[in-house]
C-alpha cells in the first residue's frame, strides 16, 4: 500500500485541530473532561443509529437517537463518583433519573412517529448501542476519577491520557508502516490493514508509551506496559469491528466530521473496545 501524500496531508492538518480540541477537554479540569465526552457520546449516538438503519434498512423518528443520547448520558452520569458536584449539587445523585425518564419518553415518542419503522430485532440493535457507546464512555469517565486526590492532587488524567496516547501511536504507527512495508492483509473486514503495519503499529505505540508512563509519571511496569498493549490490541479490534459495521451499511464512513477521518465512529472505534478492557483491567490490579 503506497503512502498518499495528498491524503496524509489533509489527515495531518486535521489531526491537529482534532488534538488540539481533545487536549483542551482531556487535560483542562474535570469539567471539560465530562463535557468532551457528552459529546462524543452524542456523535457517535447520532452515527449509529444511522448505520443501524442502513443495516436493518428500517426508518427511525429522531426523537430515538435523542431519545438514546439522553439514555446514554444518564449512564454516564451514574458513573461519576462525588468529585462532581457544584455546592453541593451531585450529578450522580440528583441527574440519573431525569435523564433516564427523558430518554424514556422520547424513545416512546420517537417510535410512535408515522415516521418510524422498526422491527425488534432493529430496535435491539439500536439498544445494544447503550453498551457499545455509552457504557465505554462512562468507563472513560471512571478511569479519570482514579488517581484524584493522591498526592498531588489531580492526577486522573494520566490513565486516559496513557490510553488515548497509545491508541494514537498505534493508528498512526500502523498507517505508516502500513504504508511502507505492508503487504498481508490483515482481515478481508479492513483490506486495507496490513499485518506489517498492525504489528509495528503496536510495538511502537507499547515502547513509547510504557517508557513515557514509567519514566515522565512513574506509572509501575505493570500498567505502563499494559495500558499501550491493551489500547493496541483491543482497540484494534474495535477497529475491525466498526469496519464490519460499515461494511454492513455499505458507507465508507460512518460520518464527516474530520475531513479524511470521517466521522465520531471512525475516529474513536478503537477507544469504544479499549476503554472497557483498561477499565476492567484497573479495577482487577487497582
Amino acid at each position: 500500500m503506497a503512502l498518499n501524500k495528498q491524503v496524509f496531508r489533509t489527515r495531518a492538518i486535521s489531526a491537529l485541530f482534532f488534538v488540539a480540541i481533545m487536549l483542551a477537554g482531556l487535560l483542562w479540569n474535570i469539567w471539560s473532561f465530562l463535557a468532551l465526552f457528552l459529546i462524543i457520546n452524542a456523535g457517535c449516538w447520532w452515527e449509529y443509529v444511522k448505520l443501524i438503519e442502513k443495516i436493518e434498512n428500517i426508518k427511525v423518528h429522531r426523537w430515538v437517537s435523542l431519545g438514546f443520547i439522553a439514555a446514554g448520558m444518564a449512564i454516564m452520569v451514574a458513573f461519576c463518583g462525588d468529585v462532581y458536584q457544584i455546592n453541593h449539587f451531585s450529578l450522580r445523585g440528583n441527574l440519573v433519573l431525569p435523564l433516564s425518564l427523558a430518554g424514556f419518553a422520547l424513545l416512546v415518542m420517537g417510535i410512535l412517529q408515522k415516521q418510524t419503522t422498526v422491527s425488534v430485532p432493529g430496535f435491539a440493535r439500536l439498544g445494544l448501542g447503550l453498551f457499545y457507546i455509552s457504557l465505554s464512555w462512562s468507563m472513560m469517565i471512571g478511569l479519570r476519577q482514579v488517581g484524584i486526590g493522591f498526592l498531588f492532587g489531580d492526577l486522573g488524567w494520566i490513565l486516559p491520557i496513557l490510553l488515548i496516547g497509545s491508541i494514537w501511536i498505534n493508528d498512526t504507527m500502523a498507517y505508516m508502516v502500513g504504508s511502507f512495508i505492508g503487504k498481508t492483509p490483515l482481515s478481508p473486514i479492513s483490506p486495507k490493514k496490513t499485518w506489517e503495519g498492525t504489528i509495528g503499529g503496536a510495538i511502537l505505540a507499547i515502547i513509547v508509551v510504557a517508557l513515557l508512563a514509567k519514566f515522565a509519571f512513574n506509572t509501575n511496569w505493570l500498567f505502563a506496559i499494559a495500558i499501550p498493549s491493551i489500547g493496541a490490541v483491543v482497540g484494534t479490534l474495535g477497529d475491525l469491528l466498526e469496519s464490519k459495521l460499515k461494511r454492513l451499511a455499505d458507507v465508507k464512513d460512518s460520518g464527516n466530521m474530520m475531513p479524511g477521518h470521517g466521522g465520531f465512529l471512525d475516529r474513536f472505534d478503537s477507544m469504544l473496545l479499549a476503554t472497557p478492557a483498561v477499565w476492567v483491567f484497573v479495577q482487577i490490579f487497582g
